[in-house]
């Protein structure tokens, strides 16, 4: 049974750190590409960061360069996103997903989030 599981998330002040964790299962998880995708209040799904099965891929929306940091650790199954310096706009529901193949359009798998809300 394929699980992806999200934690970490929870109410930070803008300026403020965090870090989201997501733990696999049940599928070969170093070979999949893993992702970080997050959707904000009325708005549609929004990619946010992804890596690849080796970690020497990594790539980041234009919005989030330089404040968040995508990893993943093949022994323990788990990927993560340090979250720095978080505005307002970062608020929304940061799901984990994974993908064996960079090319598909669609997600092989998505956990069921953690919801995450920056308010002064």
């Amino acid at each position: 049974q394929v699980q992806l599981v999200e934690s970490g998330g929870g109410l930070v002040q803008p300026g403020g750190s965090l870090r989201l964790s997501c733990a696999a299962s049940g599928f070969p998880f170093s070979i999949y590409w893993m992702y970080w995708v997050r959707q904000a209040p009325g708005k549609g799904l929004e990619w946010v960061s992804n890596i690849n099965g080796d970690g020497a891929v990594i790539r980041y929306t234009d919005s989030v360069k330089r404040r968040f940091t995508i990893s993943r650790d093949n022994i323990k199954n788990m990927t993560y996103l340090q979250m720095n310096s978080r505005k307002i706009e970062d608020t929304a529901m940061y799901y984990c997903a994974s993908k064996r193949y960079y090319a598909n359009s669609v997600y092989d798998y998505r956990g069921q989030g953690t919801q995450v809300t920056v308010s002064s």
